[in-house]
């Protein structure tokens, strides 16, 4: 980035508002002083409006519409289309938690779901944010908990969370309560 274009936007204190989002490719061949990259932790990637900072940072400022979480790769566009800035996942620190068999790892995703907990899933393993509480009860229950810090990114949710693992759509999923 030109060092006078982030001396201007750093002491003028005026943010860059990105208004737009796009999902997937490249949307125009930006110049590299007009593209930024953005970290956000996976509660972060939630919160679509307030000031953030880029990476090497800028000031930003986000007004974008409510079409759920941001995603890693997502790019966002101020009004003229002249900034690209885009998400990626920062690291944060995580418990790793693995077991001896599918049915522990199994159990310890139901009873972290209970709780509500966010959770990434991979063959093997499961991760949460950390927290000393669930730690405890995880180890109680004879897994194997370890730290790691790196990007994470939570399963959506039965119900319209982000699927961080899948495709994006914008179908309308119904359901009902009622029993017949």
């Amino acid at each position: 980035m030109d060092d006078n274009a982030m001396s201007d936007n750093v002491s003028d204190h005026k943010p860059i508002v990105l208004e737009h989002r796009q999902v997937g490719e490249a949307v125009g061949d930006f110049p590299p002083d007009r593209r930024l990259q953005l970290p956000l932790t996976a509660e972060e990637r939630t919160v679509l409006r307030g000031r953030r900072c880029s990476d090497c940072g800028l000031s930003l400022l986000l007004q974008l519409p409510r079409e759920g979480p941001l995603q890693p790769g997502d790019r966002l566009l101020d009004r003229s289309r002249s900034w690209e800035v885009v998400v990626i996942a920062a690291p944060e620190p995580l418990l790793r938690v693995q077991a001896d068999s599918v049915l522990e790892l199994l159990q310890a995703a139901y009873h972290l779901g209970n709780r509500h907990v966010a959770l990434e899933l991979h063959d093997g393993e499961l991760l949460l944010l950390k927290d000393s509480v669930l730690e405890a009860m995880l180890r109680s229950r004879g897994l194997r908990v370890s730290a790691c810090e790196r990007p994470f990114l939570p399963e959506g949710g039965a119900y319209g969370g982000s699927p961080s693992h899948a495709h994006r759509h914008s179908h309308v999923h119904s359901h009902s309560h009622e029993t017949p």
